[in-house]
């Protein structure tokens, strides 16, 4: 009989050059978030190391803000190429994300429910990673509003990096419960850490199934993180990045396949945090 490792490596596919080549824009956009909302608003971003603004000429920004100390850098506008309104969510500085993460000074709590009505208080999510999200939503919120009606979208992208990526999961399904039905919620996000407990992936999985996306570089352990033995699970969307380069996507919450993050770094002391930046088919996170 097959053992579920084994049946979850069968189960992994390999992704095309092309649909790798799909995620550059996103990938872009959530490097952005790291820059000043000074020049996020105008769409004037970016060194020569990070692209950054350049790489999607055509985005018309609508709103930013944050501080990037008491609050994340965030931005939101429209993105023309992909027809889809982005809200982006700046991540933080990997050693210290990586010690937060690890020393346990946290704990599960359920859902504000003025934010995420009808949510069962089962449902719990990292208390930092909520309370962060939950300073930005209304004015999201508003700024998303406004770019779907002037125009005409009918589809929202959250995208971030590290924190951000958090944020930005937390952001999907709010602004899937906040906004009408006609409009899709989708999130990209790079180096995830676990959000929540299992309940909260459960639900990611059931209300954004097949439009949530974490993709994971090769030995990063931001994504190890906070452990499933404090009750926090992963949804569903891995996509691996391997030491070869190649693109496994990983089906089911937390695989364990050793193609996949939880089997490739299946404790912290094998991972390599130089990964956690990048780069993400040649993209390295950062402005």
């Amino acid at each position: 009989m097959l053992s579920l490792r084994s049946v979850f490596r069968q189960s992994i596919t390999t992704l095309s050059s092309a649909q790798i080549a799909a995620f550059a824009p996103f990938t872009h956009f959530a490097s952005t978030a790291y820059c000043s909302p000074s020049t996020t608003i105008n769409w004037s971003c970016g060194d020569v190391s990070h692209s950054n603004c350049e790489a999607n000429p055509g985005f018309i920004p609508v709103a930013s803000g944050g501080d990037g100390d008491e609050t994340q850098f965030w931005y939101v506008g429209f993105a023309p190429a992909q027809n889809t309104v982005i809200v982006a969510h700046q991540g933080t500085d990997t050693s210290e994300f990586f010690a937060d993460l690890t020393d346990a000074d946290f704990f599960l709590e359920s859902l504000n429910p003025s934010l995420f009505p009808g949510v069962s208080s089962s449902v719990e999510a990292h208390n930092g990673f909520a309370s962060e999200q939950a300073s930005t939503a209304p004015t999201i919120l508003s700024a998303v509003n406004q770019a779907l009606s002037a125009h005409g979208a009918t589809s929202v992208t959250t995208v971030g990096h590290s924190l951000g990526a958090a944020l930005a999961l937390l952001d999907a399904l709010y602004l899937r419960i906040q906004l009408p039905a006609t409009v899709t919620v989708s999130m990209v996000g790079y180096g995830l850490p676990r959000v929540g407990n299992q309940a909260f992936a459960s639900l990611i999985d059931s209300t954004l199934g097949g439009r949530v996306t974490h993709i994971n570089n090769e030995e990063d352990p931001i994504p190890t993180v906070p452990g499933m033995f404090l009750g926090f699970h992963h949804p569903a969307g891995e996509i691996h990045i391997q030491d070869s380069g190649a693109w496994d996507s990983c089906p089911g919450d937390d695989n364990s396949s050793d193609l996949c993050i939880v089997g490739d770094v299946s404790n912290i002391f094998e991972g390599d945090l130089s990964d956690h930046d990048g780069p993400y088919a040649g993209i390295t996170m950062g402005c």
